[in-house]
C-alpha cells in the first residue's frame, strides 16, 4: 500500500529543513535501511533513511526546497501502484488545513464566493506577516503551489531592492553608498548567535584562569608521532587531559537541568571545529576509554564531515563540556563561551616561552593559557578550582595521558 514519506524532526526542536539532494531516482526500487535523500539542518546534513523496501513513486519536492518538520516530500510504494487516490487526499486535506468553518454573511447566510484560498507554511505566513507582504503578491514554489521560507525570502530581497529611477531634468544624481556591502546572514550563523546569546542571558558564567608549563607534554608528543601512524596534536593532548580532569574531579562531569542535577558516569567532550560551513562541535564519547591515536582519528574525522556537512545529528549532542583551541591562531588568551546544554567550555590559548620559577629557580618555560568558562548553578567556584588544578596537573605530567 502506498505511503507518503514525511519529513522526520532531525534536530531536536527543529521545524524546517532543506532538501538538499534526492539520492534515490523514481520508480527504482530499494531496501530496507537505503538512504533515500539528505534533509540539511542548521548544523549538518542527515539523511533520510528508508523504514521498508519500496520504491519513490512520485517525488512531491525538489531538490533544494525548504521543508517543514512532517510534511510529505514523497510518495513511497510498489511498482506499478495507482496513487492517484492518495495524491487527491494530499491536496484535499491541504486545501481544508485552515478553512475553519463556512464563510457567512452579517445576515447569517453564504457569503460570497472568496478568492482561491493561497497555501502557505505557518513560518512563510510569520515571515511575510512581519515584513507587510501580502500572501497574493507571492509565488509558492512548494508543493502545489505552496509558500515556503524561499520564496518569502526571495520576495523580502526584491521589495529591499533600491528602485531604479530616471532623474528629472537638471537634478542630480544619487550615488548610492559604497562604503559596505551587506552579507545575508547564512542558516548557520543565525542559529550560532542565537544560541550563544541565549547562553549569555541564560547561563551565568564565571571564570577561572590558569597556565601550564607543556615542555614534557611538547617532548611526549615528539615521541609518540615518531612511532604513531597518527599524528597527535596538542588539541589531542588536551582534550585527553580534560577526560583526566573530569576522572580525578566528577562532580564536575554535570548539566544542569530545571529539576535536577545529571551526572555522567562517562566523560563526553565536544570539540570546537570551524568548518568551511561555520563553526560546528562534534562530541567524542566515552573519551577516558579512547587511545590518543582514536582522539586524533575521530577529531579528524569530525573536521572532514563538517567541511561536507555530513555530521550526523547525533554527534552533535550531548556532551559537559567542550574544548575550544584558538592556539593554532596565535591567540594567548580567550573566554569562550558555554554550548547549552553543557555546563563548562575551556579555551585553549597558544603554548609559547615565558620566565617560569621551577624548583625554586628563574627558567624559560613553554607556558599554556586556559580559561574554564563555567556555569555556575551546575559547578561552584572551589569544585572548578580543584578541576583546573586536576587538568594543569594532567598536562604537566603528561605521562597521566597515556597511563
Amino acid at each position: 500500500m502506498a505511503t507518503l514519506l514525511r519529513v522526520p524532526e532531525v534536530a531536536t526542536g527543529s521545524t524546517e529543513a532543506v532538501l538538499t539532494e534526492w539520492l534515490v531516482p523514481e520508480n527504482v526500487a530499494f531496501e530496507a535501511g537505503a538512504a533515500i535523500a539528505v534533509l540539511e539542518t542548521d548544523k549538518a546534513a542527515v539523511e533520510v533513511e528508508a523504514e521498508i523496501g519500496a520504491m519513490v513513486l512520485r517525488r512531491l519536492v525538489d531538490g533544494g526546497s525548504t521543508v517543514e518538520v512532517g510534511a510529505p516530500i514523497a510518495v513511497l510504494g510498489a511498482a506499478g501502484e495507482d496513487v492517484s487516490s492518495l495524491l487527491a487526499e494530499l491536496r484535499g486535506a491541504e486545501a481544508s488545513a485552515g478553512a475553519g468553518e463556512p464563510a457567512t454573511n452579517s445576515s447569517g447566510g453564504p457569503a460570497e464566493p472568496s478568492p482561491a484560498r493561497i497555501f502557505a507554511s505557518p513560518l512563510a505566513r510569520k515571515l511575510l506577516k512581519e515584513a507587510g507582504i501580502p500572501l497574493d503578491a507571492v509565488a509558492g514554489t512548494g508543493p502545489n503551489g505552496r509558500i515556503v521560507r524561499k520564496d518569502v525570502e526571495a520576495a523580502i530581497a526584491q521589495v529591499d531592492k533600491p528602485a531604479t529611477t530616471i532623474p528629472e531634468p537638471g537634478a542630480k544624481a544619487v550615488v548610492a553608498d559604497a562604503a559596505f556591502e551587506e552579507i545575508p546572514h547564512s542558516r548557520v550563523r543565525t542559529v550560532i548567535a542565537s544560541r550563544l546569546t541565549a547562553s549569555k542571558q541564560a547561563i551565568p558564567h564565571f571564570y577561572v584562569r590558569r597556565t601550564a608549563r607543556i615542555d614534557d607534554l611538547l617532548t611526549l608528543r615528539k615521541q609518540l608521532n615518531a612511532v604513531s601512524p597518527a599524528k597527535i596534536s596538542v588539541n589531542d593532548l588536551v582534550i585527553r587531559a580534560v577526560a583526566v580532569a573530569h576522572g580525578t574531579v566528577p562532580d564536575a562531569n554535570v548539566i544542569w537541568t530545571d529539576d535536577a542535577m545529571r551526572r555522567y558516569r562517562t566523560v563526553d567532550i565536544g570539540v570546537a571545529i570551524a568548518s568551511a560551513r561555520g563553526l560546528v562541535t562534534p562530541v567524542l564519547r566515552n573519551v577516558a576509554s579512547l587511545s590518543l591515536s582514536a582522539i586524533s582519528a575521530q577529531v579528524k574525522g569530525f573536521a572532514r564531515q563538517a567541511d561536507e556537512g555530513r555530521l550526523p545529528q547525533k554527534d552533535l549532542e550531548g556532551g559537559t563540556i567542550t574544548v575550544s583551541n584558538l592556539g593554532m591562531y596565535g591567540v594567548d588568551e580567550f573566554a569562550a563561551i558555554i554550548n547549552p546544554p553543557q555546563a563548562a567550555i575551556l579555551a585553549v590559548g597558544a603554548g609559547k616561552p615565558a620566565p617560569a620559577v621551577v624548583n625554586g629557580q628563574l627558567t624559560v618555560a613553554t607556558q599554556l593559557t586556559l580559561v574554564f568558562s563555567v556555569d555556575h548553578r551546575a559547578i561552584d567556584g572551589a569544585l572548578a578550582a580543584q578541576w583546573m588544578a586536576a587538568l594543569v596537573t594532567a598536562l604537566e605530567e603528561p605521562l597521566r595521558l597515556v597511563a
